[in-house]
């Protein structure tokens, strides 16, 4: 908890490219957020398994385990319902998965920061 009293959201990122995560780790640390970062898809399941999130965002190509297959993770997990954003530089992929929303790359960290907002809320705060 924050010092007001609220929950500190806990968001996992998961990214291939060490400089997008230190980006998003640092935007979404300094908008309130715990972030924890996995350099690949393996790692992330790894995370994902052995922790609690509000929220996962995952990049899509990544090697060994996509994120396609973090996705499929998690919906078949014991907690299917949490919500994932998909982030790709390659939006035809982004098609394949069931993601609550997709970015593609670059996009605006604003919008990200909006977006994590409004996804990883507890339920019934709307």
């Amino acid at each position: 908890m924050d010092k007001l009293g609220d929950v500190v959201q806990r968001i996992l990122v998961i990214d291939d490219e060490k400089g997008i995560l230190d980006v998003v780790q640092s935007v979404l640390s300094r908008a309130g957020f715990k972030v924890e970062i996995a350099l690949n898809g393996r790692k992330g399941i790894q995370k994902f398994d052995g922790g609690t999130f509000d929220l996962v965002i995952t990049d899509i190509l990544m090697p060994e385990i996509d994120g396609i297959e973090v996705v499929k993770h998690i919906r078949n997990s014991d907690r299917p319902y949490t919500p994932i954003i998909g982030c790709s530089g390659t939006p035809w992929l982004l098609e394949e998965g069931e993601f609550d929303t997709v970015f593609l790359k670059p996009f605006p960290l604003t919008d990200l920061v909006h977006t994590v907002r409004h996804l990883s809320r507890p339920s019934g705060s709307n």
